[in-house]
């Protein structure tokens, strides 16, 4: 049973909140009240329509034809696989010239089914951590896998010989937790885990990492390096880059802070910057991006640029720093990664993505070509390190109606001293498109464009639109705005064959389809870290009103009206949907909320909430509680109010925001007598809502078939 806090600050909150009960997560009562919502909820939305659809979009999902993304590791290329026949999963690798190939031949290391079946748990995969190889010698051998046993964040590592194909007997084997465990050599790990009492943050993360040698029992490790239980996290990792070898702790202060530090000479040594700034250490680079603005050597640096200095001469005390890149008013840098003689770099300008190369002291930015205009794109080194492919990089090209493809390129050698430039030996060869995914609906007739709204403080927000090119443009088309907002997460351009199937090819009672739109509300990246940080705590309310503004832009450009305009989000775009359903009702026609924050008094005491008081304010200080309250759409209810219909949507093992949110959120307003809203809970699948294609694709046509119902036949208001 949950046991409630009793501080001042929270007393008078507790004593009318009638439904703590609920926050018993797996407690007989509220379970019980979970199983009679979703009756309820599939009373109203299961039959033929929802079964056809399911299945249409786990077609999708299982299609054979899909790319099989791959991650080079030594001599093999790896893949994660579901199908209709592997629900749970293959993990498998192939060499290049097999994967090239039409019909790749699979070198199956570990079926998930198989598993969960010999060992009567559910597992689904979580990712593996392979030890790195050793291109003198090619012996590689082991991994570390992580599965978890409902499809939350909690997983148990274990050790497995990629050889015989086994999990290794008697060796490294952390059991189920939020935990992180890293190679540091073939008989040795770092261990962040549940040690018991002390071991972990409020915001349920380990605070401590050991050392763990093989035989060791975790618990009796030394300890290596720990953070106060009010910050987020501890990690600690090896950069076994050949000649740079170097061990690495962090200590996540919160989402946004982070100190890092380098063991030298038996101690554990801070890098001297801004613990705002994000760092990354390559070879003898450091990479700084500052989240604000950044003075060094006397010199300003803008938010959201990107800097490089020589590492061992900043540890000396250097502040010498290169400019890598420099955004403006519409561009922004997404991220980056290295081949053995360059830096690529991803980058957006107005949501559409740039990519481009340089060489590390010279620093002249080189474009990448292939990228259409309103499409995503990324690129990525296959692996710097080996000898033969140094250079060579992935890209990936996508768009809402054009399904991904999957290429690789390589970019010149460099001949100067290791890590500069000189002359080139030979040119770059022209990246070529190897795989492409096939199309799942008919995109014919259909027209992406990109639109920006006002918002209430005069900035402009941009939003994709997709649908029909010629439009009709009386407001009685079915529109699905959907949003994210938070966290400096970017919305771009992509294909969703699912979205496709349920949504823009679908026809209502007068064969009008849908129009999906995106808003790049400002919270996300979009613009960097200043489109994120203007919506910080206080400031929260902007990015409710760039939702709004886009709402209102549709409804102005009589795309939609309020009755035929839907809004779906999930997590922090669930707490963002759920403003609209208190805050701004009257711009929408239904609402799809799914595994949301909803209760922002509580939100820092519910799973891993305390860890993103960086991004909302801490309600347990009453001048922050003050703005917080206004942006709590479960404080913001009202019996008198008219609402929307609401789907609230959630997952019982979601170890990261919870369930409990979303059912305090339901059973308050069907006690206020709204009863036109909604609650389905899966039992697993964690903070996704579903650990395997045929849950996922439920999950998907449920909610799609909610918003449709409703706007073609609305429930009452």
């Amino acid at each position: 049973m949950v046991t409630t806090s009793t501080s001042p600050t929270h007393l008078e909150d507790e004593l009318v909140d009638e439904f703590l009960w609920l926050e018993d997560i797996h407690g007989e009562r509220p379970m019980e009240w979970v199983r009679e919502q979703n009756r309820r909820t599939e009373t109203l939305l299961d039959g033929p329509e929802l079964t056809s659809m399911t299945e249409r979009v786990l077609d999708v999902m299982d299609s054979p034809f899909r790319i099989a993304a791959v991650t080079k590791h030594g001599p093999y290329y790896y893949n994660f696989w579901r199908d209709a026949q592997h629900p749970r999963g293959l993990w498998r690798r192939t060499t290049w010239e097999s994967w090239v190939s039409d019909s790749p031949e699979w070198d199956v290391l570990l079926d998930v089914d198989e598993l969960a079946r010999t060992e009567n748990v559910d597992w689904v995969f979580s990712g593996a951590r392979l030890l790195r190889p050793q291109y003198t010698d090619g012996q590689w051998q082991r991994a570390l896998v992580r599965l978890s046993p409902d499809g939350g964040d909690a997983v148990r590592t274990r050790e497995f010989d990629l050889e015989s194909r086994e999990f290794v007997t008697g060796g490294f084997d952390v059991p189920t937790a939020k935990s992180s465990v890293s190679w540091v050599d073939a008989n040795t790990v770092f261990v962040a885990t549940d040690t018991g009492p002390g071991s972990m943050t409020e915001s349920s993360y380990p605070r401590q990492v050991r050392r763990v040698s093989r035989g060791q029992n975790t618990a009796h490790a030394p300890v290596i390096f720990e953070v106060p239980a009010d910050h987020a996290q501890a990690a600690v990792y090896k950069d076994h880059t050949p000649g740079f070898e170097r061990v690495i702790a962090m200590d996540l202060v919160d989402f946004f802070t982070v100190r890092t530090y380098l063991w030298s000479e038996e101690q554990w040594v801070e890098l001297d910057l801004d613990p705002t700034v994000s760092v990354a250490l390559h070879k003898q680079w450091l990479l700084i991006r500052p989240r604000h603005t950044l003075e060094l050597n006397g010199t300003e640096y803008p938010a959201g640029c990107l800097l490089a200095a020589d590492l061992r001469a900043f540890m000396d005390g250097d502040r010498s720093v290169e400019s890598v890149f420099t955004p403006d008013a519409h561009s922004s840098l997404e991220g980056w990664s290295w081949t053995r003689d360059h830096l690529i770099l991803n980058t957006l300008h107005d949501v559409s993505s740039a990519l481009y190369s340089t060489v590390p002291g010279e620093w002249e930015l080189t474009p990448l070509p292939g990228i259409p205009p309103l499409h995503s794109a990324s690129a990525w080194a296959v692996d710097d390190e080996d000898p033969e492919v140094g250079n060579d990089y992935f890209f990936s090209v996508t768009g809402y109606l054009t399904p991904s493809s999957l290429g690789r390129g390589s970019l010149p050698e460099v001949s100067g001293p290791e890590g500069t430039a000189d002359s080139t030996e030979r040119p770059a060869s022209e990246p070529a498109i190897l795989k492409r995914a096939p199309s799942f609906f008919d995109a014919q007739g259909l027209d992406v464009t990109q639109h920006f709204a006002t918002s209430a403080d005069g900035t402009r927000v941009p939003y994709f639109q997709v649908g029909p090119r010629n439009l009709e443009l009386d407001g009685l088309n079915p529109t699905l705005l959907s949003g994210y907002g938070g966290f400096e997460v970017s919305r771009t351009p992509g294909y969703s064959g699912a979205t496709g199937i349920t949504w823009l090819t679908r026809e209502d009672q007068r064969g009008r389809t849908g129009v999906y739109v995106v808003a790049n509300i400002r919270g996300g990246g979009e613009y960097g870290p200043s489109w994120h940080t203007a919506v910080l705590k206080e400031n929260r309310h902007r990015a409710y009103e760039d939702f709004a503004a886009v709402a209102e832009d549709l409804h102005r450009r009589s795309v939609c009206t309020a009755r035929k305009l839907a809004c779906a989000g999930g997590s922090n775009g669930g707490l963002l949907v759920g403003n609209m359903l208190t805050t701004y009702p009257e711009l929408f026609g239904a609402i799809s909320c799914g595994v949301p924050l909803l209760d922002m008094r509580r939100y820092t005491k519910l799973s891993a909430g305390a860890s993103w008081i960086a991004e909302y304010g801490d309600p347990e200080q009453p001048e922050q509680w003050e703005y917080i309250r206004t942006f709590s759409p479960y404080h913001l209810l009202s019996p008198v109010m008219c609402y929307p219909p609401a789907l609230i949507w959630t997952a019982t093992s979601d170890d990261r925001v919870g369930p409990v949110q979303a059912r305090k959120m339901a059973a308050k307003m069907l006690d206020q007598g709204h009863q036109n809203v909604w609650f389905h809970e899966a039992t697993d699948g964690g903070h996704a809502g579903a650990s395997d294609n045929r849950q996922a694709a439920a999950l998907h046509a449920r909610s799609h078939e909610f918003m449709w119902q409703m706007l073609e036949n609305p429930k009452g208001r």
